[in-house]
């Protein structure tokens, strides 16, 4: 399964296990350790601060609106459907986080291997380098066409965005399935049985 580093910025925003919302970029430390957990995120210095935890932020709500564009006529996650930035700004503030770097494509085609294409870049924040990564990956992802098959979860409680994988998938995580039927199967014995028994 290809892994959308664009989507696991979007789903930095999650169900806590307690009936919350949790966000993993509430705080700089929490930041910090979202970037040391990927290792396709270019940063020769993966410590975030606070100036990088607001861009982050800043970031994910254009990706998460744009998500939400994505999925619509479909309602969009839970956590921010009451505040989505609007589609333009979200669009302008990608493109603007993509821009940050420049980069040029170029050919790397080892003697015994196939030829791939890697970007290169004069940038040397490493900040920058991993917004504009992001931005890209964004970029790509809603352009390409994994784009119809993203999906917001349905289940009780969850607020995250998928890539549909199979033709009857409705969940982003077995999980998901399990508190849905459950909360389907309560609902159904809460309708039939005439309510609480006594």
């Amino acid at each position: 399964m290809e892994r959308w580093p664009a989507l696991e910025l979007a789903s930095t925003i999650r169900h806590d296990g307690d009936g919350g919302v949790a966000d993993d970029l509430a705080t700089v430390e929490g930041t910090t350790r979202w970037i040391q957990e990927r290792s396709e995120v270019p940063a020769a210095e993966p410590v975030a601060d606070e100036r990088l935890r607001l861009d982050l932020v800043e970031l994910r709500q254009a990706v998460r609106a744009l998500f939400a564009r994505a999925v619509s006529p479909a309602p969009p996650s839970p956590a921010d459907a009451h505040r989505l930035m609007p589609a333009e700004e979200a669009t302008a503030r990608l493109n603007a986080a993509a821009t940050r770097e420049p980069v040029a494509p170029q050919l790397d085609w080892p003697g015994e291997g196939v030829p791939a294409v890697r970007l290169l870049s004069a940038e040397t924040d490493p900040s920058v380098r991993l917004l504009a990564a992001l931005a890209r990956d964004a970029i790509n992802f809603l352009s390409g066409p994994q784009r119809t098959q993203l999906r917001s979860c349905t289940a009780p409680r969850c607020v995250r965005y998928f890539v549909k994988s199979h033709g009857r998938q409705e969940w982003c995580k077995p999980s998901c399935g399990n508190r849905a039927r459950a909360a389907r199967h309560y609902r159904r014995q809460r309708g039939e049985g005439g309510g609480a028994p006594s």
